[in-house]
C-alpha cells in the first residue's frame, strides 16, 4: 500500500538525510550519486578513496536492505584523480517491500539534496533475449512502469522524453562499444514474472524485466538529476529458459561478473567527472 498520504514532506525527510551525510562525511557537497543493485556494489571498490562509511539506518530515512546482495550502508568516495565526490547508496529500498512509493524514492531525492546532479541507477534483471547471457550489462534507454504507482503527488507533471541520458548512455558506448541498449520494464514482484507476462513485455517493448529503477528514475528526474541506467542480465526470464528462477542463481551471476562490469561502471563514472 502506498504511503503517500504521510504527514512528513518526503523532501524535508531528504534534507534531513543529506545533512546527516554531509556532517558525517565532511564532504558539503557530492557530485553524483550511484544505486548499486544486484551484482554491482564492487564497483564502489574502483571509484577512489573511500572518506565515510555510514550504516543506513543511521541515517533519516533509510533502512537496512530487505534483500541479499544489497549493501547496507551509504558510502562518500573522493573519486580518484578529481576534486569530486560520490554518494554510494547501497540501501534501496524496493516497492515491494510494502513501505511506500515515497521510501522508494527517498534515496534518489537524498542524493539531489546532498548536491547530486548526476545519478546512476544499476539493477540485476532477467533479460528477453537468448542472446544477453548472464552477466551481460545493458544500457537502460527507456522504460515501461508496470507498478501502477509514481513518486509524483499532485499536479505534477514531467517529462519523461529522454529520461536515460542520450548523452551518458554515449559516453558509456565510448568505453565500450559492444555494450548494448534496452527497455527495462518494471514489475511490482517480489514474485517473478510469468512466461506470459515476459511475453507481454515483449510484446509491449520490453527487453529486460525486473523490480526496481523506474520509480527511481522518475523521482530523479522531478529532481533535476541526469540518469544512467543499467541492467545487469542475471537470469533469462521467465519462458527464456527451461531452467526454474532462483535468487540464489540471480547472486551467484552477479558475483561472477562482477569483476567485469564493476571496472565498466567506474570507467563511466571517472571520465563523466573529468569531462564535467
Amino acid at each position: 500500500m502506498s504511503k503517500k498520504t504521510d504527514s512528513v514532506n518526503p523532501t524535508e525527510v531528504a534534507r534531513a538525510a543529506a545533512d546527516v551525510i554531509a556532517k558525517r562525511s565532511q564532504v558539503p557537497t557530492h557530485d553524483i550519486a550511484l544505486v548499486l543493485g544486484s551484482g554491482w556494489a564492487s564497483a564502489a571498490e574502483h571509484l577512489g578513496e573511500v572518506v565515510c562509511e555510514i550504516p543506513a539506518g543511521e541515517v533519516p530515512g533509510f533502512r537496512a536492505p530487505a534483500v541479499a546482495g544489497h549493501g547496507a550502508a551509504i558510502t562518500s568516495i573522493r573519486i580518484a584523480d578529481t576534486d569530486a565526490h560520490a554518494l554510494v547508496l547501497g540501501s534501496r529500498t524496493h516497492y515491494y517491500e510494502g513501505h511506500g512509493v515515497r521510501a522508494v524514492a527517498h534515496g534518489v531525492r537524498t542524493a539531489a539534496a546532498a548536491g547530486c546532479s548526476t545519478l546512476v541507477l544499476t539493477n540485476g534483471c532477467g533479460g528477453l533475449h537468448e542472446e544477453w547471457e548472464p552477466g551481460t550489462p545493458v544500457l537502460i534507454r527507456d522504460h515501461i512502469n508496470l507498478t501502477g504507482d509514481s513518486p509524483l503527488e499532485g499536479a505534477t507533471f514531467v517529462d519523461l522524453t529522454d529520461l536515460y541520458s542520450p548523452r551518458l548512455r554515449a559516453l558509456a558506448r565510448r568505453i565500450d562499444p559492444s555494450v548494448e541498449e534496452g527497455v527495462y520494464v518494471q514489475f511490482r514482484g517480489p514474485h517473478y514474472e510469468t512466461p506470459a507476462e515476459v511475453s507481454m513485455a515483449r510484446i509491449i517493448g520490453g527487453d529486460l524485466v525486473g523490480m526496481s529503477t523506474t520509480l527511481e528514475a522518475i523521482a530523479a528526474r522531478e529532481a533535476g538529476l541526469e540518469i544512467l541506467g543499467i541492467s545487469l542480465v542475471t537470469n533469462p526470464a521467465a519462458g527464456i529458459s527451461p531452467i526454474p528462477l532462483d535468487h540464489a542463481d540471480v547472486i551467484a551471476a552477479g558475483k561472477a561478473a562482477a569483476p567485469r562490469i564493476s571496472r565498466f561502471l567506474a570507467d563511466i563514472v571517472i571520465a563523466h567527472v573529468k569531462e564535467n
